[in-house]
């Protein structure tokens, strides 16, 4: 499919299903989502990349204390870590199975380590936006980066969109709000078309409603990146599940986006009627018919005519012309007075 992914110069959006760490540490699960992902027609799937030492320290605090089996942050986000193999294993299962895979990196190392696994594109989340270190690293690549912006005001996304925009990267600003779910008040469906404007830039939603509304409504507007959080079942364990939609909600999602696209593609002239429209008015219209047999030489009057489908004869528009007009030849109840039958 041309999305702006595959393509930067498309105007179709890429559906990004955000698995995060819904797979809680678990590498047969992680690949479960692969393949209830690539059911659903989004275009990539994508993971996150932690390497506990090298983003987190013990005293990390909690954002929520979910889990049972994790004393510490750092515990958890030990215990999310794949090795170099397994990622490229998860990437070969989405190759295979039509999806791109991305996996948003936390530290240096986990840039390190994506590379050499292959990356085609990067997700910058939005505690990562001011990490310029990161940002300059990954912009090296010349690989496409979308970056969150959650968390950041608009003159931290500016300096991280001059920070980026010199390396020439495709770029698509996302807005984000960092809440989970997300209520319709904070979606902030207005802050993309003034990224648009202010950026020039590639625009998108990373949603968290756990709707499939939000996305709906900002592909009505044209964006070309949409990611939202996916799980295989609202019971599941984690931090995210209650942000997410689950592999049906999200089918659903794109097969609407993909709808929307194509309604947006292809306007319709009104000054042009549709060849679709015509056959159909001789049905639905209505024509002027006589109410009663009428003989040659009857001068018509309202009490004469009446409005009668199918259509295809004069309208309700001819009719106030009609009256007064003499019969030229007798027309039978019901059948159409037509101009050439006046005088």
């Amino acid at each position: 499919m041309n999305t702006w992914l595959h393509n930067p110069a498309s105007k179709n959006c890429t559906i990004i299903a955000e698995v995060a760490q819904s797979h809680d540490g678990s590498l047969g699960m992680a690949h479960a989502f692969i393949d209830a992902v690539a059911k659903t027609g989004a275009d990539a799937i994508k993971f996150q990349t932690h390497i506990a030492a090298a983003e987190s320290t013990p005293s990390e605090p909690w954002r929520k204390k979910f889990s049972l089996q994790d004393v510490t942050r750092y515990d958890y986000w030990k215990r999310m870590e794949f090795s170099e193999s397994q990622w490229q294993g998860l990437k070969n299962h989405a190759v295979e199975k039509g999806l791109l895979f991305l996996s948003s990196p936390f530290s240096l190392e986990a840039v390190e380590l994506l590379k050499k696994v292959g990356m085609t594109a990067w997700k910058i989340a939005s505690g990562e936006i001011s990490n310029s270190q990161m940002l300059q690293m990954i912009a090296a690549t010349k690989q496409p980066v979308m970056i969150s912006t959650g968390m950041s005001d608009l003159n931290e996304v500016d300096r991280t969109v001059a920070l980026l925009k010199p390396s020439g990267v495709p770029l698509a600003l996302m807005q984000c709000a960092t809440i989970y779910p997300c209520p319709p008040e904070a979606v902030g469906l207005n802050v993309i078309d003034m990224y648009k404007k202010r950026y020039q830039t590639a625009v998108g939603l990373s949603d968290h409603s756990a709707t499939i509304y939000a996305g709906l409504a900002a592909a009505s507007m044209g964006i070309q990146v949409l990611e939202v959080h996916v799980t295989l079942s609202p019971d599941m364990f984690g931090p995210d599940v209650i942000a997410s939609l689950t592999t049906v909600e999200l089918k659903q999602l794109v097969d609407g986006v993909r709808f929307i696209e194509k309604m947006l593609a292809n306007p319709v002239n009104k000054q042009v009627l549709g060849e679709h429209a015509a056959p159909l008015r001789k049905i639905f219209m209505k024509s002027v018919v006589a109410k009663h047999d009428l003989l040659k030489g009857h001068i018509l009057s309202p009490d004469d005519m009446a409005l009668k489908k199918p259509g295809g004869g004069l309208t309700a528009d001819d009719y106030p012309q009609l009256i007064g007009k003499r019969l030229r030849k007798s027309i039978a109840k019901d059948e159409m007075i037509l101009k050439e039958n006046t005088e």
